[in-house]
């Protein structure tokens, strides 16, 4: 099974992007998507972010993954 985390981008720079996911910050690579900026919502997967999302996916998702634990 594949799972991606959604986080909130909070900088980006020659083609890496810092993320936030949940309070956890790392390093992601953006290269797979164009136009990324701060304060956009991504799915990250495997250290890419693969997919832009909008901030009400992201509140789902977290929802969703809260239920597992």
């Amino acid at each position: 099974m594949c799972v991606g985390l959604a986080a909130k981008v909070v900088k980006v720079a020659d083609g890496m992007a810092l993320v936030d996911a949940g309070g956890a910050k790392r390093e992601v690579s953006a290269r797979l998507l164009e136009e990324l900026e701060p304060g956009d919502y991504v799915m990250v997967h495997a250290g890419a972010a693969i997919a832009k999302i909008t901030s009400d996916d992201e509140d789902e998702t977290d929802q969703l993954l809260e239920g597992l634990f």
